[in-house]
């Protein structure tokens, strides 16, 4: 499966057995249909059949088939947006509530583990925000003063940091950090939901929404499933088309996996302050049943659709690798993922803004995947049952961050400026020209066409408008995949959708 210019499977997915599923073959009634099947999606349907809800669990791949599978599985709430930020957006009091759900998440993945007898490799360890130059231990200096204003005051500043190759210079601490295995924990809260008489339905591919006092999906075979509540966890809302999409970006994000000597590197999470940024973490080798650890370093992101050498990512990716860590072997896995980054640093988390009240939605990861996804679920359990929630106007997907102005206009100019696309050049003027396992956009006329060659040489064509909001599609050389520049939807080479918020496939050339 690996590919040494392209992307392996996540190393998550390898040596994984999940509880048997079916697709759904029958219309179906229940109290709360969620639709996503990841970590925010499976945690909200388990706290919900705690509470003896009847819940319906619609996944239109497999569960942990999106972007769960794709997480470097960290678990923090040393947050990628730094509380220097968060204070000027939300406050101390917002800062410290941030602070305090994200610790409250890692608490409870740590407690259903242990109440569901879930062998998930969790592990707490320590995390490390180190400087790789004079100006950003400045800004290290920042950090520490904004944590130590919101009352974090176990956040202590170290002169050395605990791997000397990777800086000479301070790092800050970080008590009560965590890792895990994320798709085994996957499928022990599948297990869990079904014992507690959830149902899930994969393979199960969400076409059409109807709200009301009773909302009603439809999957792509027909069959519907009526509820009380409906929560979307898709990573982006594939129920909403334009609303909560002009308030987050997608960026894709790389992930190289090195074998390194068992005990070479500390069992601790390490991020640092460059732009953009990198993470690190360890897989010990017992919980890889190897004698060599597997150091894990993501980071090169950039915005989804808007590059087009994306192999690049990964090159650069392991070439920082080994600079920083010197010890490290062969590289065994390299893939992608995708995150959005909401303009203001945090989730979008509650009900869906301009729907009715019994809709909801949790979107904008932003780096933090695992725990803002579980406390999505927390969150939207309570609001469910109707209980008062401190985080609730924190996260709500309807709130208007005056302070996030800028950020907000630079991204969707950003946004405005891909639609330029339709008047430019293709990248190629024959489809001839494109390559066996590769694709390029080609002008027909006043149309615009994506072409894929497959590995026999066939060309297989297709509209190369997002089926979204319109804009042009990019080849993502890394995942062979169509990826939209505006607001991340991806399609496979023939055109399938891979990755809302579109729901339609792309359109097929009309011949003649």
């Amino acid at each position: 499966m690996k590919k040494e210019s392209g992307a392996s499977l996540p190393v998550w997915v390898e040596n994984v057995t999940l509880p048997t599923t079916h697709k759904l073959d029958n219309n179906l009634t229940c109290d709360v249909c969620v639709v996503g099947g990841g970590i925010a999606g499976l945690t909200t349907a388990y706290l919900l059949a705690k509470e003896g809800q009847r819940v319906i669990v619609l996944e239109a791949k497999a569960i942990g088939g999106g972007e769960t599978s794709r997480t470097t599985a960290h678990l923090s709430n040393a947050l990628d947006d730094r509380y220097t930020n968060l204070i000027k957006n939300f406050g101390k009091d917002g800062a410290r509530l941030a602070c305090k759900s994200h610790g409250r998440a890692i608490e409870l993945i740590e407690e259903i583990a242990k109440e569901e007898n879930i062998d998930c490799d969790y592990h707490k360890v320590t995390g490390y925000l180190f400087a790789n130059n004079r100006e950003q231990g400045e800004e290290l200096m920042r950090e520490l003063e904004a944590v130590q204003q919101i009352g974090w005051l176990d956040v202590v500043m170290r002169k050395e940091c605990p791997l000397d190759t990777l800086t000479a210079l301070p790092c800050l601490e970080f008590p009560s950090q965590a890792h895990f295995h994320v798709m085994k924990y996957l499928a022990g809260l599948t297990k869990a939901i079904v014992e507690k008489g959830g149902q899930i339905y994969t393979d199960t591919k969400a076409v059409e929404f109807k709200s009301g006092p009773v909302v009603t999906v439809k999957a792509e075979n027909g069959h519907t499933v009526s509820a009380n509540h409906l929560v979307v966890a898709t990573n982006s809302p594939v129920n909403d088309k334009v609303t909560i999409h002009t308030k987050q970006a997608p960026y894709r994000t790389y992930v190289v996996a090195l074998a390194v000597p068992k005990g070479a590197v500390p069992d601790a999470l390490f991020w640092d302050l460059d732009e953009p940024y990198h993470y690190i973490r360890l897989l010990g080798a017992a919980a890889r049943g190897s004698d060599k650890d597997l150091l894990i370093i993501g980071g090169a992101d950039h915005k989804t659709g808007q590059e087009t050498q994306t192999a690049n990512h990964l090159f650069e990716l392991e070439r920082w690798a080994r600079l920083k860590f010197p010890m490290a072997e062969e590289v065994e896995y390299r893939w992608s993922g995708q995150v959005f980054e909401p303009v203001d640093g945090l989730a979008y988390i509650g009900r869906n803004p301009g729907d009715t009240d019994n809709v909801y939605i949790a979107t904008g990861d932003s780096g933090h995947g695992m725990t803002h996804g579980t406390i999505a679920g927390m969150l939207i359990t309570d609001l469910i049952m109707g209980r008062k929630n401190e985080w609730a106007n924190l996260y709500d997907p309807g709130r208007i961050n005056f302070k996030s102005a800028g950020e907000f206009l630079k991204e969707n100019l950003n946004v405005a400026a891909q639609y330029k696309d339709y008047v430019t050049p293709g990248e190629v003027e024959d489809k001839m020209h494109v390559m066996p396992g590769t694709g390029a956009i080609m002008r027909k006329g006043t149309e615009k066409v994506a072409v894929y060659c497959d590995q026999d040489g066939v060309r297989h064509e297709c509209s190369a408008v997002c089926t979204h909001l319109g804009c042009i599609v990019s080849w993502n050389s890394v995942e062979s995949s169509w990826d939209c520049p505006c607001h991340g939807s991806r399609f496979d080479p023939f055109g399938r959708v891979v990755t809302g918020p579109a729901i339609k496939d792309l359109d097929k050339i009309k011949k003649g």
